[in-house]
């Protein structure tokens, strides 16, 4: 009877330890698991995927052809109207007024420390309809020459500047001050969602040539395409203004349309 009841006293014994040691065990795996997750940046089990982020991920910007863009998305006979190195605080909202009045939308490039020292103008761009495009930070003619780091510098900066004074709007358009194209400059742009774009018509208005030379730029060379590249910074552009007030209403007398230049393919 004695060896009986000592008997199973050890088997109550035992069993109470063998439990214990299961426990611990569980427990000692559910820690190392949980560590796992931590590290590895997976959330531990039983917890929900959202349960400790900040937000939901933003997915990476589609990226857009390399080839530089001038056709218009509307096809037929839509021409698109560019106006580049703004925003000014005296020229860009005549500008603004005057499309307004024909009701037509534009693509506006902005060189990055103009977006970000007027941040009124460019919500005032994008509250209209129009749409936004990357013109670097030093509008610098010459980036062609320059490293790819350099190069990749100007767009992106510049690009994070646009978005910021618009309120987190899409910058659509990267445009190489002077046409300074480079593969590389293509491929940063397109990588960050912003198609490369040229144009068919330019209008030399900063070399102050005169209203009548501007107008008469855009009559004779607008057979080379549907992209016309104006200017709202960069020094005074009264001539520009007042050719804007010409040029629109006779696109509009010749059969013309307006559209954006296109961001897909071709």
């Amino acid at each position: 009877m004695r060896r009986n009841k000592y008997t199973a006293h050890m088997a109550v014994v035992a069993s109470a330890v063998g439990l214990s040691l299961a426990v611990w065990a569980a427990s000692a795996v559910t820690q190392s698991e949980a560590e796992a997750d931590a590290g590895s940046g997976r959330p531990a089990a039983g917890q929900s995927p959202a349960a400790d982020a900040e937000g939901p991920a933003q997915a990476p910007p589609k990226k857009m052809p390399e080839s530089i863009a001038h056709a218009a998305e509307a096809g037929g006979t839509a021409v698109n109207i560019t106006i580049d190195d703004g925003p000014d605080p005296r020229w860009t909202p005549q500008m603004l007024d005057i499309l307004k009045e024909h009701g037509v939308k534009a693509v506006f490039c902005m060189v990055g420390p103009e977006a970000k020292r007027h941040p009124d103008l460019v919500g005032k761009v994008v509250a209209d309809g129009h749409r936004l495009c990357d013109h670097t930070i030093s509008h610098d003619t010459t980036m062609d020459k320059k490293s790819v780091a350099y190069q990749k510098q100007q767009i992106l900066d510049a690009k994070k500047m646009i978005e910021d004074a618009a309120g987190g709007a899409k910058v659509e358009y990267y445009r190489a001050p002077g046409g300074a194209f480079t593969p590389d400059s293509r491929r940063i742009a397109a990588e960050a969602g912003m198609r490369p774009l040229g144009w068919n018509v330019d209008t030399k208005d900063f070399e102050l040539p005169g209203t009548a030379a501007i107008v008469n730029t855009v009559k004779n060379e607008l057979s080379n395409g549907p992209t016309i590249l104006f200017h709202d910074g960069g020094g005074d552009r009264a001539q520009t203004v007042a050719a804007l007030r010409q040029v629109l209403p006779w696109l509009k007398e010749q059969g013309h349309t307006f559209s954006f230049p296109v961001r897909t393919a071709p």
